[in-house]
C-alpha cells in the first residue's frame, strides 16, 4: 500500500474542530479572529468565518438569478490558525491527555480542558 492511499484511510486528529474560536497566525487574514465553519482533515484545511475571504464568479442559477462576484471564505492551512483559549481569551497551544478514560483537548497556556 502506498503513502498516497495510506493517508485517504486515515484522517488525522486536529487540534481544531468545527464551532472553535481561532485567531490566525499567517498569512493575509493574519489576526483576524473567528469561528470555525468547516474542517477538512485529510487536506489539513479549515474554514473560519470573515477570514481568507476571496471573489467567486458564479454564473446565473435559479437561486441566485443574477449571478456575479460573490465574496466567500476559503479554506486556510491548519497549521496558519490557533485555537482561543476560552478562560483567558487569548491565542493557545493545544495538548491532549486522558480523562475518564477519553482523550480529551487541553490549554497549554491555562490547563483548563476544551470542550
Amino acid at each position: 500500500m502506498s503513502n498516497k492511499n495510506k493517508a485517504k484511510r486515515f484522517a488525522p486528529k486536529l487540534h481544531i474542530k468545527n464551532g472553535d474560536t481561532v485567531v490566525v497566525i499567517a498569512g493575509s487574514s493574519k489576526g483576524k479572529r473567528g469561528v470555525v465553519k468547516a474542517v477538512f482533515p485529510d487536506k489539513y484545511r479549515a474554514v473560519v468565518e470573515g477570514a481568507n475571504m476571496v471573489t467567486k464568479h458564479q454564473k446565473p442559477t435559479s437561486q441566485n438569478t443574477a449571478g456575479g462576484r460573490i465574496e466567500m471564505e476559503a479554506p486556510i492551512h491548519i497549521s496558519n490558525l490557533m485555537l482561543v483559549d476560552p478562560k483567558t481569551g487569548e491565542p493557545t497551544r493545544i495538548g491532549r491527555r486522558l480523562e475518564d478514560g477519553k482523550s480529551v483537548r487541553y490549554s497549554k497556556k491555562s490547563g483548563q480542558t476544551i470542550k
